[in-house]
């Protein structure tokens, strides 16, 4: 009875079966793993820097290299502008952000160099939004992300490394904007400038007649 119990089950005993089918169950989740770690998206530090660079130098260096003989220029980039590159950039950066959450444990944390590459990230999407004047579309990204992070959550979805970035940039640029405009909330001289509802002060105002007025 029990050699044809294990004639019947040869696994049962430890046998040849048994070893084939735990090769098998181990091979077939090792290529789980393998897909899993396939998935996981990595932290895209060169993609990061070289936005962040080329946004630095591309937007800070231009008003220093503006002249007056370049006034159709500047119209171009103060009012046609906000249309044909702030809005499609913003744009995409929320569509790319929607692509960032993982349901792995291992993504949800930022290396040490995507840290230190917050500031000047943050410090890039500030002057952007103050000297190009887009709070409200600024504003507007930020909660629709911010919305998104909270319905991936309840699907157990959560951000990964380049999503955690992105948003601790957006994050660290609404506390910047917040303390300029606490800063400079009682300036009259800005006030007359900016006498909108929403007070959002240019840098490069703030430069001008405040700092190269005193040379």
């Amino acid at each position: 009875m029990e050699a044809a119990r294990r004639r019947q089950h040869p696994g049962a005993a430890g046998g040849p079966g048994a070893q084939l089918g735990a090769s098998f169950l181990q091979a077939r989740h090792g290529s789980v793993s393998a897909d899993e770690a396939a998935r996981t998206a990595p932290f895209h530090l060169d993609l990061w820097f070289y936005f962040t660079l080329q946004n630095w130098v591309l937007d800070f260096g231009r008003p220093i290299a503006m002249i007056d003989s370049f006034e159709l220029l500047y119209y171009y980039d103060e009012y046609l502008g906000h249309c044909m590159w702030y809005i499609p950039f913003f744009l995409i950066l929320f569509m790319y952000f929607s692509g960032c959450f993982t349901a792995s444990k291992a993504e949800r944390w930022m290396p040490g160099p995507a840290l230190l590459l917050v500031v000047p990230s943050g410090l890039y999407y500030w002057y952007l939004v103050t000297e190009g004047q887009i709070f409200i579309l600024f504003i507007f990204t930020f909660f629709a992300m911010l919305a998104l992070v909270l319905h991936q959550k309840r699907k157990r979805l959560f951000l990964d490394s380049n999503g955690l970035f992105l948003f601790s940039s957006f994050t660290l640029t609404l506390l910047l904007v917040a303390l300029w405009v606490a800063w400079l909330w009682n300036d009259p001289v800005l006030r007359k400038k900016y006498p909108g509802v929403i007070y959002v002060p240019e840098p490069w105002a703030f430069y001008t007649l405040h700092v190269s007025s005193r040379h």
